[in-house]
């Protein structure tokens, strides 16, 4: 079921741009510009919400499963494991970051740019040490058995980005990806 390793593949390109269009607004927020804090919190509250429901406990699953069949695989799937923790824990934190500043609390722009560069850089390195060093172990391993018990981690779902059924809660987020599609 290598389908589900092209899947989270594409989600992967999805949440890379997702992280660069993050990381425009932060650079605007820190150049003393108002960036949109709509479209910054939806980016982070998606990969939060959906990230953590469909996306990791699905890999969660396959890597568990990877560490059986090749047991040298156990230490980076088990750092995988932990960012999966951190960066839930990193968006929570700049989530409530963003938060403050939608309801005009007092906030220090460092502490907004610290939780935004803990948040990506984490993203950042997570997403590359999937792609590069455990996908193409799994690829190479994992038995249509293994891939059909990841796929049954968690219910399908539709992606609330993606889906022509999905409700108005990431209006802004889609309408600016709709706006600046890659051609």
């Amino acid at each position: 079921m290598a389908k589900l390793l092209d899947q989270w593949h594409a989600e992967h390109v999805v949440f890379a741009r997702l992280l660069d269009l993050f990381d425009t607004q932060i650079a605007a927020f820190h150049d003393g510009e108002r960036p949109n804090y709509e479209l910054m919190t939806d980016i982070v509250d998606y990969l939060r919400r959906y990230g953590d429901s469909f996306h990791h406990p699905r890999e969660d699953a396959a890597f568990g499963r990877l560490v059986a069949r090749d047991p040298d695989m156990r230490l980076p799937v088990n750092r995988l494991l932990q960012e999966h923790r951190v960066i839930a824990r990193a968006s929570d934190e700049l989530l409530e970051r963003l938060g403050e500043i939608a309801d005009d609390v007092m906030t220090t722009r460092s502490d907004v740019e610290m939780a935004a560069a803990t948040y990506l850089v984490y993203y950042r390195h997570h997403l590359a040490t999937e792609e590069r060093r455990v996908m193409p172990r799994a690829r190479d391993l994992l038995s249509e058995e293994d891939w059909a018990a990841a796929q049954a981690a968690t219910p399908e779902a539709p992606d609330p980005l993606t889906d022509a059924d999905f409700s108005d809660h990431y209006r802004e987020l889609r309408q600016y990806l709709a706006q600046h599609a890659k051609r």
